[in-house]
């Protein structure tokens, strides 16, 4: 059975950072591709940044340069971290695991001040 579950979410300041985590079962994590994607109130999911098993990433314009995704394959753990964080980047952070199409439950970013 496959799970994903995220956590490290919250509210922090503009200019702020937090690191999302996203810990994996049930998969070979470390062939996993995964990404992560986000949805804010009243707007569609967005896709926020991909990472391939061999290590490539892939991130949207929005979060590039603030954002890093990577893995743990010791931990089947994949990260987002996120620094110089704005207020539109509040929203529901969820990870997916492309191969399987499993979802995690999300995990709320707010950034205000």
């Amino acid at each position: 059975q496959v799970q994903l579950v995220e956590s490290g979410g919250g509210l922090v300041q503009p200019g702020g950072s937090l690191r999302l985590s996203c810990a994996a079962s049930g998969i070979i994590f470390s062939d996993a591709v995964m990404g992560w994607y986000r949805q804010a109130p009243g707007k569609q999911r967005e896709w926020v940044a991909s990472l391939t098993a061999g290590g490539r990433t892939s991130y949207a314009d929005s979060v590039k340069g603030r954002f890093t995704i990577s893995r743990d394959n010791a931990k089947n753990t994949l990260y987002l971290q996120m620094n110089s964080l704005k207020p539109e980047d509040t929203a529901v952070y969820s990870c997916v695991d492309y191969r399987s199409t499993y979802w995690g439950q999300g995990t709320q970013v707010t950034v205000s001040s």
